[in-house]
């Protein structure tokens, strides 16, 4: 048989990549956030730019976005009983969760305020939470709970002296074993039942006394918790009823004999996100624990670790935001449609401009209410906007989150609607914040119930507000118009979501009006208090300088 040669067709690469930005990695991220350096040191905390540095720069390495991937891909899981079929309630992690918690314990984001009182501290742990919370969202839930836990253990100084050293301590040190053989431990929180949900005075949970019991006291706890987060954890913070109402207990894993305390695991919570971390469902069959404050004071012995889990969530919603727009921006700056590049493309730029505002006012009224941390002991204004200032900002920062994430993976295309981009990741974590620590009807309602407890609270929000009132007419407009409500004092209830929100973007305006170049508190004012933009992000109006407030944003990340 004969052959013959077919001709051939010319040489043709088939998988050449063109048109596609490369990874987002070896960068520092406190370096590159200019809102945040400049709050950083607005608000007192200059001192430690050096270690938001460090942080910054090791959140923007490839081995701890790694991290971050792994960590969420190998979700925890328990273990009910050994081999044997003896119980042994134990929850494992991937290598790289233990990383996550290295690095965060190592850099005092569950501590640094308690072990080094400045002015500042919260400033600067804040800061530092929100920087390594973008690397991976999870194992932020038991650094939080275990700062929190510090203000409400002073409720009973005996049992803060002997778990806040403890709990400040600069060691990882993962494990089921006493407290006093472990070079550092770990608090979580367990409030929630399944019949009660938001509204904790309706716990069953039941606190037998041994011995005569009271504040510092012994008990025996019988309950169910519906959600106990991060289980490994070496003391929890929970509320049951003692015979004088519901007060607050601290309960360890593990007894001082080394016997473990009688908390049984059902089960880890099948959650939408926060995959990395370990929320489970308890059942306390008589566990050991000891009575925090007065008895019948749960709730107000609590709300001190409640209050700083908030401020967190508004960290950790804040940190999102950032990411999710640092993602955004990148792809943009580096991928071409239509012969300009993304970035450079007009509506592109809106849209980006507008999530770029977003961020911003986020990130600065965040480290508004942490400033406040810092002051509230000495000043009393500095008091009342720390207790409302967290409550409205765990509102709408947490709020906008999801619907910030989903434009900003949009930015992406399809490209952001796979796993590797982070986006994914980012997207399903977003509705998290607002959910936790109390929802968004709980944080308005107590809201309401600050401003009608403490009118010096509302005072104190219209002092901060004033100076920068006559600077802009939108926002003299707007606070003319939430004076003009508050004076009228008709039932807020059913209005409680608006008058929030109208709170959250007055402040919001009224800090980057003062602190923020005029470009970025123009457009803001103009879009968000003025009626000038759209109902969905990218509608600025065309009086914004929208190529500035990108390149704020974009800065050396792209």
């Amino acid at each position: 048989m004969t052959t013959v040669d077919q001709p051939r067709a010319a040489a043709h690469v088939t998988h050449e990549v063109v048109n596609q930005p490369p990874p987002l990695v070896n960068y520092d991220l406190y370096e590159h956030d200019v809102p945040l350096r400049e709050g950083v040191a607005r608000e007192g905390a200059a001192w430690a730019e050096e270690k938001l540095h460090a942080i910054g720069r090791r959140a923007g390495t490839e081995e701890a976005i790694r991290w971050g991937f792994e960590a969420n891909e190998n979700p925890p899981v328990l273990h009910t009983h050994d081999r044997y079929g003896y119980r042994i309630d134990e929850v494992s992690f991937h290598p790289a969760w233990h990383q996550l918690m290295a690095a965060a314990t190592g850099y005092g984001l569950h501590a640094s305020p308690w072990r080094d009182p400045k002015l500042g501290a919260h400033v600067a742990r804040a800061a530092g939470f929100y920087l390594w919370s973008q690397v991976e969202a999870g194992h932020g839930c038991p650094i939080s709970m275990t700062h929190a836990a510090v203000p409400a253990l002073r409720a009973q100084p005996e049992i803060a002296a002997e778990w806040e050293p403890r709990l400040t301590s600069l060691e990882y040190d993962f494990g089921l074993r006493p407290a006093s053989e472990k070079r550092g431990v770990l608090c979580g929180m367990a409030m929630t039942e399944k019949q009660g949900g938001s509204d904790v005075r309706a716990n069953t949970t039941r606190a037998d006394p041994i011995g005569s019991g009271g504040p510092g006291g012994e008990y025996l706890l019988t309950g169910h918790k519906w959600f106990c987060s991060a289980p490994m954890c070496d003391v929890f913070l929970t509320l049951a009823q003692a015979k004088g109402g519901l007060t607050c207990f601290v309960m360890p894993r593990v007894l001082p004999d080394g016997t473990r305390n009688a908390i049984r695991l059902q089960r880890l919570k099948d959650k939408l996100g926060n995959r990395s971390n370990a929320s489970s469902e308890i059942e306390l069959d008589g566990a050991w624990a000891r009575m925090v404050g007065p008895e019948g004071r749960g709730v107000p012995t609590i709300i001190e670790m409640v209050n700083y889990t908030r401020l967190d969530c508004i960290i950790g919603a804040a940190a999102l935001l950032r990411q999710a727009l640092a993602q955004a921006i990148h792809h943009a700056a580096h991928r071409r449609a239509f012969g300009k590049d993304l970035i450079d493309q007009p509506l592109m730029q809106n849209v980006l401009a507008d999530l770029a505002l977003e961020s911003e006012a986020a990130t600065t009224l965040m480290l508004r209410v942490a400033g406040a941390c810092d002051r509230a002991a000495g000043d009393e204004r500095e008091a009342h906007l720390k207790r409302l200032g967290t409550a409205v900002a765990k509102y709408w920062v947490c709020k906008r989150a999801p619907v910030f994430t989903a434009e900003a993976l949009e930015c992406l295309g399809g490209n952001g609607y796979v796993e590797e981009s982070i986006m994914p990741r980012l997207y399903r974590e977003a509705p998290l914040n607002s959910i936790w620590e109390g929802s968004g009807n709980v944080n308005c309602l107590d809201v309401l119930r600050a401003l009608a407890r403490e009118p010096a609270a509302l005072e104190a929000y219209f002092a901060e507000i004033a100076p920068a009132a006559g600077q802009n007419a939108h926002l003299a407009a707007a606070v003319a118009d939430l004076q003009r409500q508050f004076a009228s004092r008709e039932e807020m209830e059913m209005q409680a979501r608006r008058v929030v929100e109208r709170l959250a973007l007055i402040w919001q305006g009224a800090l980057l009006v003062q602190h923020a170049p005029s470009f970025v508190s123009d457009a803001f004012c103009a879009a968000r208090l003025g009626g000038a933009g759209g109902l969905a992000f990218g509608t600025l109006p065309q009086s914004a300088d929208v190529a500035a407030i990108v390149n704020r944003a974009r800065l050396a990340i792209s």
